[in-house]
């Protein structure tokens, strides 16, 4: 079974964060920039919270009065669930169906290294899955 480590190593270690005391707005605009759905939230270099677009909708949702000025850390979503490195695809699917989130901050040494995304881990199910079968298949067909 792939660890998050594998998937790291495949998608690259490029890890975008964003300041809790930036804006709704700057933290869309980046992840517009960036084409990604979550940002990690940081103050200083603890992780704090993290800002998704499931985060962002359920905002809108709300009939309150709201600004796109509004700071991320009176928004942001404050628990947040981690992986490190070792942990395997198979809990980080467990854990993202247990708990309907999309992203995982990966953590080593309480320094977040990565995050990876429910599209990482299917990918890396799948992969895992198609290396099993052409296994299979080779056994069946005498390959072996």
């Amino acid at each position: 079974m792939a660890t998050v480590a594998d998937l790291l190593r495949t998608k690259g270690k490029k890890l975008f964060s964003i300041s809790a005391k930036a804006s709704v707005r700057d933290a869309l605009v980046l992840m517009a920039e960036k084409d990604i759905g979550a940002l990690p939230i940081t103050d200083g270099d603890q992780l704090v919270g993290i800002f998704s677009e499931r985060d962002f909708a359920r905002i809108l949702a709300k009939p309150a009065a709201f600004s796109l000025d509004t700071p991320l850390d009176q928004v942001m979503t404050r628990k947040v669930f981690t992986v490190s490195p070792s942990t395997n695809t198979e809990e980080c699917m467990r854990l993202m169906t247990e708990k309907h989130i999309r992203h995982l901050p990966v953590m080593d040494d309480k320094k977040m290294v990565g995050l990876v995304s429910v599209g990482d881990v299917v990918k890396a199910v799948i992969n895992t899955q198609r290396h099993f079968i052409k296994q299979l298949e080779d056994y069946i067909g005498g390959s072996w």
